[in-house]
């Protein structure tokens, strides 16, 4: 058959899959982002910082919090979005997930998915630390993100936490008084691409950078 028809047949079948959807979120290089892992990186490169990954508070080695890289060079720990509801094979905009790192395994014998807590410094910030896998019958809105368009920058994301569907919180970096470059609940959003990990995984141990 002709090339035309296979290309509207496949259009048509993702646009009947985004009817009750986002959109498809894009890859820095402009591809669908499916399952696998890919960095989460600052949209603008340089002075920004790197990629993230997971470090503790002070002299603790746990809990583990999420953090961004200080050295743009490097790329930190994947992460993988799971458990959106719509079904669709493609990581939908605008929809609840799951954010995990991808690291088989940390000091804190925990897994790493996103969740956000309130700091134990400042009661007032939310941070986003490493923990648990939300179980399913549980009410774990604390643990769904959004990822939502970055007005400005070709490819560009916000990701939010919205606990009530439509009040929406950026997701942004907070300084604390050590310099670490936390993730943590902000009025200004820490605009992000992602780009696909196509090497190996990060070991089993945690990166830190304090």
């Amino acid at each position: 058959m002709n090339p035309i028809f296979y290309f509207l047949l496949a259009l048509t079948a993702v646009l009947a899959s985004t009817a009750n959807a986002g959109g498809p979120v894009l890859d820095v290089n402009g591809n669908f982002i499916f399952s696998g892992s890919y960095y989460v990186l600052p949209v603008i490169f340089g002075a920004a910082g790197g990629g993230l990954t997971l470090a503790p508070r002070g002299d603790k080695p746990c809990p583990l919090y999420v953090v961004q890289d200080t050295l743009e060079v490097n790329k930190g720990i994947p992460v993988r979005f799971l458990n959106w509801r719509s079904r669709v094979g493609f990581v939908p905009e605008s929809e609840n997930l799951n954010i995990e790192m991808d690291v088989k395994a940390t000091v804190c014998a925990q897994s790493a998915y996103w969740w956000v807590v309130p700091s134990d410094r400042d009661t007032r910030t939310w941070v986003i630390a490493a923990g648990r896998k939300p179980e399913a019958e549980e009410k774990s809105s604390r643990s769904f993100f959004q990822i939502k368009k970055s007005g400005g920058f070709p490819n560009g994301y916000n990701i939010v936490f919205c606990p009530s569907g439509n009040d929406c919180m950026n997701v942004g970096v907070s300084v604390d008084e050590n310099g670490v470059r936390r993730l943590a609940l902000s009025s200004r959003p820490f605009p992000v691409v992602f780009a696909k990990a196509t090497k190996p995984k990060t070991p089993s141990k945690t990166m830190s950078i304090i």
